[in-house]
């Protein structure tokens, strides 16, 4: 599957079918039910990931970790708005880490690089200027990106209804998540010139 196919099938699968299922049960239940049910989606690909792949993704922890807060939220009394944003409640708390974590000697991005990279050659990078300017723009990058994003969920949970902020965040997830992606801005585009 192409990156392009698995952008498209990750949105319809965690986006799409979420907001189709809901639009599709309020009309049955509350809506807090019916929202509750439809984030059993996301969850459930997450789980076939993990059975399929017998290993937790770094996405798919994150999408476990906003479902087991979730539940910490309803279980203490947490409305329906604080159900549609604890994504970005979470998204949030990640994109302050990565900025604080330009204060330290490594980003946050750079030591992201080396899991995913898995070249064993990779950290010795880090005595390029070049390298340290890009693994310190692309951390400041991603995380205004995800505060960005955060921000603007927030806003919408209060400004749309259920079922529409349910069928345009993902496009503001993904729209915001892959502008880096269009514009180059990726460990695999690293170039040393130092």
């Amino acid at each position: 599957m192409s990156k392009r196919q698995y952008i498209i099938f990750t949105l319809l699968l965690n986006g799409i079918v979420p907001w189709v299922l809901y639009v599709w049960i309020s009309d049955y239940m509350s809506s807090f039910t019916a929202l509750s049910l439809a984030t059993m989606v996301p969850l459930a690909d997450n789980l076939v990931h993990l059975i399929k792949h017998r290993k937790l993704d770094v996405f798919g922890s994150l999408m476990l970790f906003t479902f087991v807060l979730t539940l910490v939220l309803v279980a203490l009394g947490g409305s329906e708005r604080i159900l549609l944003i604890r994504e970005s409640m979470i998204t949030g708390a990640v994109g302050s880490i990565f900025l604080g974590s330009l204060l330290f000697h490594r980003p946050l991005m750079f030591h992201l690089a080396i899991r995913f990279i898995g070249n064993p050659d990779y950290e010795g990078n880090w005595q390029y200027g070049y390298f340290r300017y890009v693994m310190r723009l692309m951390t400041f990058v991603w995380g205004m990106i995800v505060l960005i994003e955060a921000a603007v969920r927030n806003a919408m949970v209060f400004q749309l209804t259920t079922a529409q902020f349910l069928a345009l965040s993902n496009l503001v997830l993904y729209g915001l998540s892959e502008w880096p992606l269009l514009g180059r801005l990726s460990i695999g585009s690293i170039r040393l010139s130092d």
